[in-house]
Parts: C-alpha cells; sequence; structure tokens
C-alpha cells in the first residue's frame, strides 16, 4: 500500500499538480482502496496535524522575516558587515557571505535572503567589478544557510515532525553553518587572489562603531529571539511572536521605514507564502498514518541496517538519495514525508536524531539552489537577468564546498552534537 502510495504521488505530482494536492488525493485514495478506515480519519488527522502550538512558531518566523526585509533591517546589516570584513581581499564578496549569514539569523527563510539581502549584495558587487554570475552564485549559495542558520524554518518542520526538541535542533544547525560560512570565505579569498579581482575598504573604527551603533535594533532580533529559547524563558512558539512584535516596533518607530498601515498588507502577503507550507503539512499527516499502518518505517529500517551496519556508509547512501529527493520535490514536503519512514531506520544504526535532523534539512536545502525546482536559484534568475545556466555553472564550485562540508559531518558528528550537549547539558 505504502509504495503504491507514492507511485500514485508521485505520477500526480508530475503531471503538474501541486504537491499538496497531489500527495493529499493519493493519501485519500489508498486510504480508500485498501483500508477499511473511514475517510473521516483523513480530516480528522489533517486536523491533528495543525493542531499544534509549536507549527504556529512556523507563519510567525515566515512572518518576521518579510518584516525585516521590508523594515529597513536589511540595509544596516549590510553595512555593519561591510564594515566587519570588507577590509579583507575580495571584500564585498565576504561582505556578501556574512550579513546573508546574519540575515539567516534573523529570517530563516532562504527565499527572502536572496530576494532582499542578495539582490543588495549582487548590485554592490556587480557595480565593483565582479562578475556578474560570481556575484550571483555567491549570494545563491549564502542563502542557502538560512535553512541551517537558526531560526531555520525548515529546521523548526524537520524537528517537530520528528518529534526532536527544537531548540536542540535550531542550535544543531548553527556550527554548521558557520563552518560553511567560513569556508566560502576563504574560497572567496582565493578565487579573488587568483584572478585579481575584488575591493577593499580601509579598516575605520570608527565606521565599524557607527554601523553596529546603527545596526543593534535589528541585531537584537535574534538575540530576543533565540536567547529566550536556549535559556528556557520561552518556547519557540512564544519567541517567534515576541520578535515579530519587536520587529513591528523597530521598523516603524526606530527605523520609520513601515507605517502601521502598512501591516495589514504584508500579513496577507505572508499568509499566502504560509498557506503553501501549512497544506504540505496537512497533507502529509493521512500518509504519515498510512505508511505506519503498513509498517514502511519498520521495512525501511530493516532493509537499510541489511545493507550494511556501518553508520558512515549508512548516511552517505542516504546522502546521495536526499540530494535527488531535493532536486525534484519541495523541501518542506520531503520533511514531512521522509522524517518518519526515515529516522527510525538511522537509529537503528547507532544515527541521533539530532544529527539527523540536521543532516536531512542541510542536505534537502540543496534542492533550494539546485535545478529543477531551486526556488531560490529562479529567485537569482529573477533578480539579476542572467541566464539560467550562466548561474547554475558558476554555482557549481559553491555547491561542492557544502557538499564537502557535509561529508566532513557525516564522519565526525560532533561538530553537531557536542555544542548542543554544552549549552543543554545532554
Amino acid at each position: 500500500m505504502s509504495w503504491l502510495l507514492i507511485g500514485i504521488f508521485l505520477l500526480v505530482m508530475f503531471l503538474g499538480v501541486p504537491i499538496a494536492t497531489a500527495l493529499g488525493s493519493a493519501s485519500v485514495l489508498a486510504m480508500y482502496a485498501w483500508t477499511d478506515l473511514p475517510l473521516s480519519m483523513a480530516a480528522q488527522s489533517m486536523f491533528t496535524a495543525m493542531n499544534s502550538f509549536i507549527m504556529v512558531a512556523v507563519p510567525l518566523f515566515i512572518l518576521c522575516g518579510s518584516l525585516m526585509d521590508e523594515g529597513g533591517i536589511a540595509d544596516r546589516i549590510y553595512d555593519l558587515s561591510e564594515a566587519l570584513v570588507g577590509w579583507i581581499y575580495g571584500g564585498l564578496g565576504h561582505v556578501s557571505v556574512v550579513v546573508n549569514m546574519i540575515f539567516a539569523g534573523m529570517s530563516g527563510s532562504s527565499v527572502a535572503a536572496i530576494a532582499s539581502i542578495g539582490k543588495m549584495s549582487i548590485n554592490a558587487l556587480d557595480k565593483k567589478g565582479y562578475p556578474k554570475p560570481y556575484a550571483t552564485a555567491i549570494n545563491l549559495s549564502g542563502s542557502m544557510l538560512a535553512s541551517v542558520i537558526p531560526p531555520s524554518i525548515l529546521m523548526i518542520n524537520a524537528a517537530a515532525t520528528g518529534n526532536v526538541s527544537i531548540g536542540q535542533a535550531l542550535l544543531a544547525g548553527l556550527v554548521p553553518g558557520l563552518i560553511i560560512g567560513i569556508i566560502f570565505m576563504i574560497y572567496n579569498y582565493l578565487f579573488c587572489k587568483r584572478h585579481n579581482i575584488g575591493d577593499r575598504i580601509p579598516f575605520e573604527r570608527p565606521k565599524l562603531a557607527r554601523a553596529f551603533w546603527r545596526a543593534i535594533p535589528a541585531l537584537l532580533t535574534p538575540v530576543i529571539l533565540l536567547g529566550g529559547v536556549y535559556t528556557g524563558i520561552y518556547t519557540p512558539t512564544e519567541g517567534a511572536a515576541i520578535a515579530v512584535v519587536y520587529t513591528i516596533l523597530v521598523s516603524i518607530y526606530v527605523f520609520k521605514n513601515l507605517k502601521w498601515s502598512d501591516i495589514p498588507r504584508i500579513i496577507a502577503k505572508n499568509a499566502r507564502s504560509t498557506g503553501v507550507i501549512l497544506f504540505v503539512a496537512i497533507a502529509a499527516k493521512p500518509a504519515s498514518v498510512l505508511f505506519e499502518m503498513d509498517g514502511l518505517p519498520t521495512r525501511v529500517a530493516e532493509m537499510i541496517a541489511g545493507i550494511s551496519d556501518n553508520r558512515i556508509y549508512i548516511l552517505l547512501v542516504l546522502y546521495v538519495f536526499l540530494i535527488a529527493v531535493g532536486m525534484f520535490m519541495d523541501a518542506t514536503a520531503a520533511i514531512f514525508i521522509l522524517v518518519p519512514i526515515l529516522l527510525p531506520a538511522v537509529q537503528a544504526v547507532g544515527v541521533t536524531p539530532l544529527f539527523f535532523i540536521v543532516f536531512l534539512v542541510i542536505t534537502l536545502s540543496f534542492g533550494l539552489i539546485t535545478p529543477p525546482v531551486g526556488v531560490c536559484l529562479y529567485a537569482a534568475e529573477n533578480v539579476t537577468g542572467l541566464p539560467l545556466e550562466k548561474i547554475i555553472k558558476a554555482s557549481v564550485p559553491w555547491i561542492c564546498l557544502i557538499a564537502i562540508s557535509l561529508v566532513v559531518f557525516i564522519i565526525f558528528p560532533g561538530i553537531i552534537e557536542i555544542p548542543v550537549g554544552w549549552v543543554f547539558g545532554s
């Protein structure tokens, strides 16, 4: 039953039906044809999927990122990044990486990053003589960090689906995100040296101090958001709500880029984006119930355990599989479908749920910047007007850097797990 459900879903999806509709219709058809369950069970499971306090964090994070984009926060973060690392050889390339890392710690959305910070950085790089495909590639790859560095929306979805602590999962994404960002900066330095491109601005302490002072209200957003979560003062959902209120007040009264009359428009725009994500989550729940009834997670676990008992080998096999999935399926949908199936399987070979959630999110995030369904890739094309093939060609080295980094994380899982143990005492 499980494989027929998956087959129907893939067939309908490739016919052009939206993912959520394809998944929901396949689940209902499988439930009707191969079980004795009443169809009302599908509706009940869908309601249960949304009757979750944790899932409320998702639309709040999306709204927070949109408010930052329109509220002038991105401009101040860019100025701070330029003052901080613009003096290094290949200066604006480093600025692009750092500004994406900082913005990732605020928005949690890769699409928001490439559409706001990315657009600003690409234009600045282009004016300073950097090849436009290179400028696009570094910002496209940098935008992926928003899916890894907290407060990643994908990480919240994956942790909630796998019953893993959201606070721990968010923190676990911080170190690998920072490591990937540093690797990007090293490559940018070497590339600019080799091709004799890139500019540097003089390092000025007063300029850095001014930029930092102007950015303090913006920088307090992730502090408020994550600080309370890690200290246990409030939950991620409550933290997201507080961050939304704070961002509104800062954008209106401090930066003065928004008015109260703008808020309904921004909320309405984000309601449409949120609806797509939550519709997928709703549609995935009946499928998860049927997979569990059919014993699919257990069978997959036995199949994977039969391949090898070597944790690294199993993760490398899944690595290739998840990259392929991410290239052809929306990452959110893949999370809701695959986590219930694969988590028991990897636990059987000694992989911790926390590591697997981070590993899954990073791997599926490749699909955001690769064809044929990479939403960030198409956003970059729209922002720059460059042909898609030029962007893809320029992005290959950056994608390889991310791929190599993830192999290192597989071999040394303590990079992800140990910092969480320090903070949470586990």
